[in-house]
């Protein structure tokens, strides 16, 4: 897997998702009418990219020989990616289904946690994928 692009589309979701969630905290904080609309172009961004990250992902996976040994690994990264794609994806919904602008509240920062938190655990085996057993290296 020469200059695989999974590693290099996966830094976008990854800061617009984290962006996300600060602004929700700020939001939290101190209310202010432009970080609704911030947060929401935020996870937007974030599904987009993530969906393009998983795809080449995805790609990258179907090179790997049947058996190998971090399979295991391969596994839970890609269920810890789709479950935080899928919490912000719904965090995203929820905004945007709604008429009225509503500034964080307690099951946006409860989606907010649990996105973030399935997100560090990808980027976790991740790099235990690169670092540890070598995929993905140039």
């Amino acid at each position: 897997m020469k200059h695989p692009l999974h590693p290099a589309l996966v830094h976008f979701p990854i800061a617009s998702w984290t962006l996300a969630v600060l602004a929700d905290i700020g939001g939290w904080i101190r209310p202010l009418d432009w970080l609704t609309p911030a947060t929401i172009a935020l996870l937007a961004a974030g599904c987009i990219s993530g969906l393009l990250a998983a795809a080449a992902g995805f790609v990258e996976l179907l090179r790997l020989p049947a058996g190998h040994p971090a399979m295991k690994i391969v596994n839970r990264h890609m269920g810890l990616a789709l479950a935080s794609w899928i919490l912000f994806a719904i965090n995203l919904f929820l905004r945007i289904d709604d008429d009225v602008s509503w500034p964080a509240g307690a099951a946006i920062l409860l989606l907010d946690a649990a996105g973030m938190a399935c997100l560090l655990g990808a980027g976790f085996l991740g790099g235990t994928l690169v670092y540890r057993h070598g995929l993905g290296k140039c």
